[in-house]
């Protein structure tokens, strides 16, 4: 066997071995439909309270600074 012949057997196992091993890593990714479902509430819920913290941050009432200086006062005396 030459060379050339040599390379082309080893490249062309590299690539079938390439290929068995993405198609096992596909079938380990897929998610069940529980699994998607739970992510989904998940991040409806996360939604939700990012929606609410963006509410109190952006209230007039919502002093952040005030409260900075009190715990630093506290944390002080």
């Amino acid at each position: 066997m030459n060379m050339t012949a040599i390379a082309i057997v080893a490249i062309c196992a590299w690539a079938l071995v390439t290929i068995v091993e993405s198609a096992k890593d596909k079938s380990k990714k897929k998610l069940s439909s529980k699994e998607t479902d739970a992510y989904k509430a998940e991040i409806a819920e996360l939604k939700e309270r990012v929606s609410v913290l963006e509410k109190i941050v952006t209230d007039e009432r919502y002093d952040l600074k005030k409260q900075f200086a009190d715990l630093e006062s506290d944390r002080v005396a």
